[in-house]
């Protein structure tokens, strides 16, 4: 198991950037604190939020020949896009999930900021996983997250939406699911518990498609939370609403 295992960042994708930034800023409280440029070359537009110490991501195309369009138009919109792990040993996780034959889509190699493999969705089944390093970024709050940019702490603020509790992944077979992020990301696996890295669960549920169909977060209100979600015209229901593909999923926190 690598020394540093954490789920930092959650990618969702979208039709269109505007309207789900400007929809998660207004209900959850959010602040956007880096657009990376670099995407376009993929035909795509983002932009990432801190929550609390992790972050939230949404990317869109600005072309319709890409992977999120493809992905947005398979799912008919539903689940999160990746699950971005910050890892001391992202080649070691790249090696150990190649001999459970899960391909690498794509990798970044930059020594000094970031080194990642973002492994393929179809063979870790529900979304992509990413394993990335990002050198001087050992403290959570004050260290440094390269895809977040520079400057992330700007966005830093946790008036309404404290912290990322986790995610829900979905299937057909939630057990075999959950063991299969299991052996790629070296956690112990029982049965349809949920998987814990560094205080972040990863749970599944019974569903007729492999998917990451809910986020977890700690809010300051959850009412009022709600109520905002009702008033940008989204479903809610029981204590979560619905946007960018996934139900978020509220509890109070402190």
């Amino acid at each position: 198991m690598p020394t540093l295992l954490r789920l930092r960042q959650i990618c969702l994708a979208a039709p269109r950037l505007a309207p789900v930034v400007d929809d998660l800023q207004a209900i959850l409280g959010l602040k956007v604190c880096y657009r990376d440029p670099g995407v376009l070359r993929f035909g795509l537009e983002n932009a990432l939020m801190p929550v609390g110490t992790d972050f939230l991501e949404v990317v869109a195309p600005v072309r319709d020949d890409t992977a999120v369009t493809r992905f947005v138009r398979r799912t008919n919109g539903h689940g999160g896009y990746m699950a971005i792990f910050q890892s001391d040993d992202p080649r070691g996780g790249q090696a150990r999930a190649a001999a459970l034959g899960v391909r690498t889509a794509h990798e970044i190699d930059r020594p000094g900021l970031y080194i990642n493999a973002q492994l393929h969705p179809r063979d870790c089944r529900a979304a992509f996983i990413e394993l990335g390093d990002s050198p001087g970024g050992e403290d959570r709050r004050t260290g440094t997250w390269w895809p977040a940019g520079p400057d992330w702490q700007a966005g830093f603020c946790t008036e309404h939406t404290r912290r990322l509790l986790g995610i829900v992944l979905e299937s057909p077979t939630p057990a075999s699911l959950l063991a299969h992020w299991a052996a790629i990301l070296d956690l112990p696996a029982a049965g349809d518990a949920p998987l814990m890295v560094d205080g972040v669960r990863i749970a599944a549920e019974a569903g007729p498609a492999e998917v990451m169909g809910a986020v977890e977060l700690a809010v300051a209100d959850v009412a009022a939370t709600l109520e905002r979600a009702v008033d940008r015209g989204l479903w809610v229901q029981g204590n979560s609403f619905h946007l960018a593909g996934v139900h978020f999923r509220l509890q109070h926190g402190d």
